[in-house]
């Protein structure tokens, strides 16, 4: 019987062949690794909300119910608003502004699109508590209940929102040193302020609560120049000192000068 020794002989061919095998794994392995890498890196920076931007509007569109299909309010609008500025919204009638803020206050929901705060879509939030903790909105007929004071109106604000607060009154007094009113104004009824009073009432009510955003729709439309200039000093110290994200709707030129950023709404 013969027996056959093993060829343990490898051939140059043979290890070439071998190693550009192993290489080529290799490569695939890490040509693998690194495209994972690549992927994880894409789905991280997509998924994370950048850090200065409190609110993004994401191609939103919205349509009334009983509108046709393609008559839209608002049409694939897209904005990314900062904590720490202050923004103007500027369109002529019939753009869209007050639809846009109606979605922004999660008073309406977005028909296409999403608009998120602080990274998360509007629509799975709790938007009870959206509105009465973190946005604070100020309106152009100031919407303060005529028989009461200047502090009962704060004061109400704060009831509303459930804060435990000792002495509520004080805190309303704080509130309105903020936006340039005297603690004599406190006990005023309202309809015994002027114009520029009653919204720097609304102004401190808005901030009752500590809210990130302050949302301001036409809040100096009924003020004359020299009270709207001081409006918005109000606005910009609470953007530039205290960091809040403030939104403004506005006409007016005056207010597009003074802000860090205007976005232009076009009819659709």
């Amino acid at each position: 019987m013969v027996n056959k020794k093993k060829n343990n002989y490898v051939s140059k061919d043979n290890l070439e062949k071998n190693v550009s095998q192993k290489e080529i794994k290799f490569k695939n392995k890490e040509s693998k690794d690194v495209s994972n890498k690549k992927e994880k890196k894409e789905f991280k920076e997509k998924n994370t909300f950048p850090k200065n931007i409190i609110l993004s509007v994401k191609n939103a569109s919205y349509r009334y119910s009983d509108a046709d299909v393609d008559d839209y309010a608002l049409k694939d609008v897209s904005f990314d608003f900062e904590a720490g500025k202050i923004y103007a919204i500027r369109g002529r009638s019939g753009t869209g502004k007050t639809t846009l803020l109606s979605l922004i206050s999660g008073l309406e929901k977005c028909t296409e699109g999403e608009i998120l705060f602080d990274g998360k879509n509007l629509k799975d939030m709790n938007l009870d508590k959206y509105r009465n903790s973190d946005i604070g909105i100020v309106f152009q007929s100031y919407n303060l209940l005529p028989f009461m004071t200047a502090s009962e109106n704060i004061i109400l604000s704060m009831d509303v929102n459930g804060l435990k607060i000792k002495n509520k009154k004080e805190r309303a007094i704080e509130l309105m040193a903020k936006v340039g009113l005297k603690e004599i104004y406190a006990d005023r009824k309202v309809l015994r302020l002027s114009g520029g009073e009653q919204q720097r009432v609304a102004i401190a009510r808005s901030l009752s609560y500590n809210p990130k955003m302050i949302i301001a729709d036409e809040p100096t439309g009924n003020l004359d120049k020299q009270i709207e200039t001081e409006i918005l000093e109000i606005f910009k110290k609470l953007a530039h000192e205290e960091k809040k994200c403030v939104i403004i709707v506005t006409h007016s030129g005056n207010v597009c000068d003074a802000v860090d950023e205007v976005y232009d709404l076009k009819k659709v």
